[in-house]
């Protein structure tokens, strides 16, 4: 069953919680998965997409959009709409940075949702996290300090 985990920050800014999300796919992809970014629409798939290259001046996490020609040739893709191809060479994660949740989520064995304390952010992530939890999956919370 898919385990879920949740990460609760401190800060209100959606710059914060993008920063973040791509220091976690980076340790995502680190462990060995193969890392799908779900998000709201194209706008903040491009915005993550720039930011994914310069997050930190030492490090680069190799990536691409969802239906690019390079997008089979990394570990880590970026989407708005469809899934990716299921992958028969590593775990498969999720990071999911949209509002709700994917009716497909279910196909991967880790989803992380990243909740920051911006009104509209904390409403929705509260509704994701009493779904997976009427569903039955297993729910984390980890609370991070500033």
């Amino acid at each position: 069953m898919t385990q879920v985990d949740f990460y609760i920050l401190p800060d209100t800014t959606l710059e914060a919680r993008l920063d973040f999300a791509c220091r976690l796919a980076e340790t995502i992809a680190g462990k060995g998965y193969r890392l799908h970014l779900h998000v709201e629409d194209e706008a903040m798939a491009s915005d993550l997409d720039e930011r994914l290259w310069t997050f930190r001046p030492d490090a680069y996490l190799p990536h691409a959009l969802l239906g690019s020609e390079m997008a089979e040739s990394v570990a880590v893709t970026i989407g708005w709409e469809q899934p990716p191809e299921p992958s028969a060479e590593a775990p498969m994660a999720l990071l999911n940075l949209d509002p709700g949740i994917p009716e497909w989520f279910s196909r991967f064995e880790r989803v992380a949702e990243i909740i920051n304390q911006h009104q509209q952010v904390l409403v929705a992530k509260r509704e994701c996290w009493q779904t997976y939890k009427q569903r039955g999956y297993p729910l984390k919370a980890h609370q991070l300090r500033g």
